[in-house]
């Protein structure tokens, strides 16, 4: 099935303030809660995509992504299992209504952010650049450098110094929660000391002061497919930040921006350009020399009494894809002197004795000055 609209999950229009979507999303939660609805699966599934929905336009680097490109900009960046972005908020989304335990209860039965290990994958990373028209056409390699969490290499990701490792929080016995009753509600919330972890550090690593991870600066090249569009992305495998505890790393995801060119434009795998010719060139027809986008130079006949606008296709010379090239469109526009010598005004005098001129012109209809 189809996934609905983040926005239209949430009830809310795209301009909705993060106050707006935090209403929308509590309203929802408390509507399809579990503990509300025991044994429904359609209340269950509406609560996982109210959570899912929310986890996105809560966040303004993902609520970007998703308006720029829709789900493909968000893709790998809600739903899988790690909700700790949506959690860190419910505090702040319903007080102390008691719907804190509310995240921590469902998913995964019986939600527990510390484990035994407290090992999870990293965060994702975005990395935006800008290529140049030609090189987003035939493909290239950019040189990019960024800033990622990598595993501290003293502790190993552990956050211990000397392999002291960890001992269990004492005030939340190793649950990475703190539970007390409050109404009909058992409310759950973070707990203070361990962070949710469930263990705490004893003799934190001095490289990296017990995080398990160092900020470091990163090179990499990046190889950009031929034919790649405007605002596509390219996915690089375990480059983004590293996971807690020694933890898989997450992906980095570099957005791609296209520089306009000077003189072509693209169409799907199509380019098109304009060149100028004479007068006596459109009447006559003449073999011209265009150079296209990959500085060949190549000859095209412009065939005898060709109209201004009227469009030359050759083909593979456009945008490549796979083991074909789409085709190169040239529109032919019939430039007009400006200024005559008197040669080519007398020139152009005897042309129209000739030939003759139409003083009282008939319309024509739009549809027949069509480029093909």
């Amino acid at each position: 099935m189809a996934k609905r609209d983040y926005y239209e999950v949430l009830g809310v229009q795209k301009n909705a303030s993060k106050d707006d979507i935090k209403k929308a999303y509590r309203k929802l939660a408390i509507q399809f809660h579990p503990d509300k609805n025991p044994g429904d699966k359609q209340s269950e599934e509406k609560f996982k995509e109210a959570t899912e929905a929310y986890e996105i336009l809560a966040d303004d680097q993902k609520k970007a992504a998703y308006d720029q490109f829709g789900f493909a900009g968000v893709e790998g960046m809600a739903g899988q299992g790690d909700y700790s972005s949506v959690f860190r908020g419910f505090e702040d989304i319903f007080g102390d209504s008691g719907f804190g335990s509310i995240f921590e209860n469902f998913f995964g039965g019986g939600f527990r952010r510390g484990s035994s290990s407290g090992v999870r994958q990293g965060a994702n990373l975005r990395y935006d650049i800008e290529i140049p028209f030609k090189d987003a056409v035939f493909g290239t390699k950019v040189e990019i450098q960024f800033s990622h969490n990598e595993s501290c290499t003293t502790c190993k990701g552990s956050g211990t110094a000397d392999g002291s490792g960890k001992k269990t929080c004492p005030t939340c016995r190793g649950s990475g929660q703190v539970r007390h009753s409050q109404g009909f509600f058992s409310v759950a919330t973070t707990c203070h000391q361990c962070h949710g972890e469930g263990s705490i550090v004893e003799k934190p690593c001095n490289d990296c002061s017990g995080s398990g991870t160092q900020k470091k600066r990163q090179k990499i090249m990046v190889t950009i497919p031929a034919g790649v569009e405007n605002g596509k992305r390219v996915v690089i495998p375990r480059q983004g930040d590293a996971g807690p505890n020694g933890g898989q790393a997450g992906d980095l995801y570099v957005f791609i921006r296209i520089k306009p060119h000077e003189y072509f434009e693209r169409q799907s795998y199509d380019l098109y350009c304009a060149v100028p010719i004479s007068i006596s060139q459109a009447a006559l027809g003449a073999d011209i020399h265009v150079t296209t986008l990959d500085n060949k130079t190549i000859k095209v006949k412009v065939p005898a009494g060709i109209q201004n606008g009227k469009m030359l296709r050759i083909r593979d010379e456009g945008v490549p894809s796979g083991s074909q090239r789409g085709s190169l469109y040239i529109k032919l526009i019939v430039q007009i002197p400006e200024k005559l010598s008197r040669r080519g005004k007398e020139l152009l005098e005897e042309l129209a004795k000739s030939e003759g001129q139409n003083n009282s012109p008939k319309p024509i209809a739009l549809s027949q000055l069509s480029d093909v």
